[in-house]
């Protein structure tokens, strides 16, 4: 089949543009894939606390983009989560305006009960456990635990963003704060800035959303 290589010379050319150094900061490399899967981050955050469908697309891009970063670092955790990100964010898309038309929307997001943050505590708990210890008897993953602890609390506060509970805001401060310790300890300088104001951004996120919910 004479296409194969015409096929995959473009795709190999993109993946090396997005491996390629753009800066270094403090010492380490910053990919042309970081730096933008961190403004598409940021951009994601902005629409979400807008409840604004447009930030799962940006989710899905931002998610693309670090599935590559966190490779490179073996991150395998972060990186498989990458593409259940992309996944779920196809999903939440979906599950926020498929009962309507266009991506303007009128969603209503609430405060979740107690029985669904229990569960939702208890998940990100059995997650935690079963992912780490994935981790640590099949990868080379330098620090397993500490990947599988935000790679277990996304997902679920990505469920909770899908279904619109208010609480999805908590999860993420708390997800955000320990992404911060892991991406330090990898010297990923660009990725520890941007989830240190996602941080600051739950906190907004919370804010506007108990707006839309009062």
């Amino acid at each position: 089949m004479p296409e194969a290589p015409a096929l995959l010379g473009p795709a190999q050319g993109l993946l090396s543009a997005l491996q390629s150094v753009d800066l270094v900061i403090w010492g380490s490399p910053v990919t042309r894939a970081e730096w933008l899967g961190a403004a598409l981050g940021l951009g994601m955050v902005v629409c979400n606390a807008q409840v604004h469908p447009l930030g799962w697309v940006l989710a899905m891009l931002s998610s693309l983009l670090y599935g590559l970063v966190f490779l490179d670092s073996h991150l395998y955790g972060q990186a498989a989560l990458q593409v259940v990100f992309v996944a779920m964010a196809a999903w939440g898309l979906w599950h926020w305006v498929r009962p309507r038309t266009g991506l303007q929307v009128a969603l209503r997001p609430r405060v979740a009960p107690p029985a669904v943050r229990q569960r939702a505590l208890l998940v990100t708990l059995l997650l935690w456990g079963l992912l780490g210890s994935l981790l640590a008897h099949t990868t080379d993953n330098p620090a397993p635990y500490a990947d599988a602890l935000p790679t277990a609390g996304s997902l679920v506060a990505t469920w909770l963003l899908a279904r619109q509970y208010q609480d999805n805001w908590v999860a993420w401060f708390l997800v955000n704060l320990t992404a911060v310790l892991l991406f330090t300890q990898q010297q990923l300088w660009p990725t520890v800035g941007l989830y240190a104001v996602f941080a600051l951004m739950s906190a907004w996120g919370w804010w506007m959303w108990g707006r839309r919910a009062a």
